[in-house]
Parts: C-alpha cells; structure tokens; sequence
C-alpha cells in the first residue's frame, strides 16, 4: 500500500480509500461480513474509509462506526450529508439549519467525538455556499470536525469555494470526490486542473465505472443478477440505464471494454487492475474510492494497490476513450438546474 499527503493537511492518506457504499441493505446486508471486510482492509495497509449518512440511511455508518472500535484513531475517517434523510423537506441540502442537525446525527451512528473529513454529497444550488463553509467552519472550531470537503462540484464551484473561504476566513475545502474512471474523463478537462491549481485533494468514486470495468458486462453474455446494472439490482429505479440491453449508448461500452481487455491482457494486468492504476497515474488524484460487497471482491482490489502503468499503456487507453470524454452513460448528477427550461424562461 503507497501513502500521500491529502493536499496542504499533512496528513497522509492510503492510495485507496475504501468506500463503504454498499455495506447495508443497499448491497451487503450481511453487517458481520462487512466489519470483517473494513478489518481486513485496515489490516492491508488501507487507513482511509469513506461512507455518507444517505447510505442505505444511516446502516452504513453504523457498521463503519462498530468496526472501528479500538481501530479509531488509526483511520482517516469521511462521511458526507447532503441528501434527503427523510420525507420532511428541510433535513437535506447544504443549509446550516441540516448540516448542525446531520453532522450529529452521524457522529451518533459512527460512535465517533469526531469525523476527519466532512464532505457536502453535491452541491447545493439554492444555499449561499458562504452560509455551508460558514456552518462547515463552526464544526471544525468545535472539534467535530477536523477537514471538509465536497463532492461532485464543477470546477467553478470549486474555485469559487476557495474565494468564499479567503473573503470570509472560513476553513477551505481540501479536497473534491468527482466521479472519475477511464469511462467518465469529463473532469480531465477542467475538474482535475481546478484541483492541481488550488492545491485540492481528489478522491474519485466508481472508478471501476459501476462495475463495467471489472469484465462484468461483455457482448453477447447475460447481465449478472444481482448487479447494479440488472434489472433487479440496486439501482434498477434510480437509474434509467438499468436495462443495458435498452441503452443505446451500451454498444460504445461493450467495443471499449473488448479493447481494454486486450490492452490489459498486453500490460499483464486483469481490466480490474487496469483501471484502478488508470485511475491513481493522475497527478492530481489523492487516493481511489474502491467500494468492495464481498471479501473476495476486496482481495481483488487490494492487488491494485502498488500497480503503476507505464506510458504506452496510458497511451492506449487514450485511444479507446480519449481524454476528456465521457461513455460512462451515468453521468447524470453534475447537470445544471440552470438549464432546466422552467430556469431559462422569464
């Protein structure tokens, strides 16, 4: 396992980071699997865990949280608040009202006196993002919190972040959670370079692009039940690329995949190992977010970990998706409300 700094904190974080998404009834609903998933996970070297109260609402964290006991103060430890947690209309966003509210309710479920790294899930639209880093800054003065950070933001927002902390002496962001995998590039564009110029940290989700990059959906083959992408998975309703078959911007995936497969089978590597080592050669990525269900998923993962890719295999890649692009066709959470028509009539 290698170690960076996360940005300008001095603190040093494991290169992956693992995700506890689908530990709950939204994947993994065995809890004592997944306590002995994060010990072992500790125990390779991983000091870093990152989950969200919206995950299967609350059960996440509190597996996280009995699985550290007696490990806490070894790990860097990330939740993020953001999404609805109930059907009353004020407890979500990025209001001070929600998050004095969210950040206990999390410490609560983590038995932890405080998280390392606070993230908004995305950003808030309709909130002052003064009024988020101002509420965000008091939890650090108190103790609860030690760093923040978001997620999904665009890159002006994540520039504007940082003036909105100098102008009002809040703490900053040090670090965004984009999505990111050699299927969904978009954020080489302006996203990453945001980041190297603002000295922000970068922790990518999904960079196994939900699973395609694992050799899971190939042409011709039968989608695996019980994946997120079958019809029966756990994002079946959220999704409307649930039906791969029905996608039409699947046969672009099923040709990369064919390619990927060869270029990895080229370098020695599994596509698994491909992609997350794609994912890490960034100069601006701090650590990957891998999200494992089972043991064996995780053993898989952890054989990434010192995988360094060589230039011609970077080189290749770019030919299957160029830099930049995106056929990850899930891309859907960073669209502007501002282009909604209702916001674009007077």
């Amino acid at each position: 396992m290698r170690y960076r700094k996360l940005a300008r904190t001095g603190v040093e974080v494991s290169t992956q980071c693992l995700g506890a998404m689908m530990f709950g009834p939204i994947g993994n609903d065995d809890q004592d699997e997944a306590v002995r998933i994060i010990h072992r996970a500790l125990d390779a070297g991983i000091n870093f865990i990152d989950t969200a109260d919206v995950y299967s609402q609350g059960v996440s964290e509190e597996i996280v949280g009995r699985a550290l006991q007696g490990r806490r103060d070894d790990v860097v430890l990330a939740t993020k608040f953001f999404n609805p947690m109930g059907d009353e209309r004020n407890r979500r966003g990025g209001s001070r009202r929600w998050i004095i509210r969210a950040v206990e309710d999390s410490l609560r479920r983590l038995d932890t006196d405080h998280i390392d790294l606070y993230q908004i899930h995305r950003h808030d639209w309709d909130v002052d993002l003064e009024e988020t880093l101002g509420a965000l800054t008091d939890l650090v003065r108190a103790g609860k919190v030690r760093y923040l950070g978001s997620s999904t933001f665009p890159a002006d927002w994540i520039v504007e972040a940082q003036w909105a902390a100098r102008r009002r002496g809040s703490e900053r962001f040090v670090c965004e959670q984009p999505q990111y995998s050699i299927f969904a590039r978009r954020i080489e564009e302006a996203v990453l370079p945001a980041a190297l110029r603002h000295d922000v940290g970068v922790i990518p989700w999904s960079p196994l692009a939900g699973g395609w990059l694992t050799g899971k959906y190939r042409r011709g083959q039968d989608i695996p039940g019980g994946s997120r992408y079958g019809k029966d998975g756990p994002f079946a309703q959220r999704r409307a690329d649930a039906d791969l078959n029905d996608d039409p911007s699947t046969p672009v995936r099923y040709d990369a995949v064919e390619s990927l497969v060869t270029i990895a089978e080229q370098a020695g590597l599994s596509l698994t190992h491909l992609a997350l080592a794609f994912v890490d050669a960034h100069p601006a990525i701090t650590a990957a977010i891998i999200g494992p269900k089972t043991m064996a998923q995780l053993e898989d993962l952890l054989g990434a970990a010192d995988v360094v890719l060589d230039a011609a295999t970077l080189d290749a890649i770019d030919k299957v998706v160029p830099p930049g692009t995106d056929i990850s066709g899930v891309n859907h959470f960073d669209r502007s409300p501002a282009l909604d028509p209702a916001r674009r009539r007077r």
